[in-house]
């Protein structure tokens, strides 16, 4: 990957699908998790999609006043955590007000595991306010959970878990 660019598939400047408000929604091309019923197939190779400069997606977020918070989806946000986090410092910067939130194929305990050796994750973990994590299982699909596609994903409030020092997770 060039310095400085992110690899996704693509963006959607407004969604209420990507978690709570209106999204601004970065999804990242390739995943190593492949879950089987994926909803987004098209991410998982690597070689796919497009570089893109996060100056470029700063700029589309800065212009549009309805956007309440970032989602960083996917393919896996955590395969390109340097580029993600340099994103979020960017988008704190432009609007502080903005919440951040990523989804994952990883457990947040498998996550916390990997900034060991790549603290890349734990910078990026820092600096979101929320995580949906744990891969899409099929059978436990269930779209009744808002923002989640199966029963095992936790919608995890990273701020308040912090403050608290135990998990604390939203519905």
């Amino acid at each position: 990957m060039e310095e400085n660019k992110l690899r996704i598939a693509g963006v959607i400047r407004e969604s209420i699908v990507d978690g709570p408000g209106i999204r601004f929604v970065i999804f990242a091309q390739g995943c190593p998790h492949r879950c089987p019923g994926c909803h987004n197939p098209g991410t998982h190779d690597f070689e796919g999609g497009y570089l893109c400069s996060p100056e470029k997606i700063l700029e589309a977020v800065a212009v549009n006043p309805l956007v309440s918070g970032i989602t960083f989806s996917g393919g896996e946000p955590f395969c390109q955590p340097e580029a993600f986090y340099q994103l979020a410092l960017g988008i704190r910067k432009i609007n502080p007000e903005l919440d951040i939130l990523s989804f994952t194929g990883y457990t947040l305990e498998e996550l916390q595991e990997k900034r060991q050796a790549v603290p890349a994750v734990g910078s990026l973990l820092e600096v979101l306010d929320y995580l949906i994590d744990g891969p899409f299982l099929e059978d436990q699909k269930d779209l009744s959970i808002p923002f989640r596609g199966s029963r095992n994903q936790r919608f995890i409030d990273l701020k308040a878990s912090s403050e608290a020092g135990e998990m604390v997770l939203r519905s």
